[in-house]
């Protein structure tokens, strides 16, 4: 798949409505809107390549879970592993649990 920078601004154009949300500006009360453009903008990469490996007949299902584990797993690992020391420090105990809880069900993917 070639590389395309129109999808790049609109990776830009999803994320300012989201930070500005987070920010606290009250005028960019829907910054969910950018969230769903990043899930449209995932469906459409995605199906763009599984339809461009099943026409060289190159697709696979396992290969495909393979590439997102490899890509996505990693940089989950690490975020927790960053997350680990600063919740031991600040939480108090019920808090605590709960984050442990809430790690095993990300890492996972049975958190909803």
């Amino acid at each position: 798949m070639n590389y395309r920078t129109e999808i790049d601004g609109l990776r830009a154009l999803a994320v300012l409505p989201v930070i500005l949300f987070h920010a606290g500006f009250e005028l960019f009360s829907g910054g969910f809107v950018g969230v769903d453009v990043f899930f449209v903008i995932s469906g459409y990469l995605i199906t763009t390549i599984i339809i461009s490996e099943m026409a060289k007949g190159k697709f696979s299902i396992m290969n495909f879970y393979e590439r997102r584990a490899r890509r996505i797993l990693p940089a989950l690992f690490f975020v927790m592993l960053v997350c680990l020391p600063f919740a031991w420090f600040w939480l108090i105990p019920s808090d605590l649990r709960d984050f442990g809880q809430s790690l095993v069900a990300v890492s996972t993917f049975s958190f909803s």
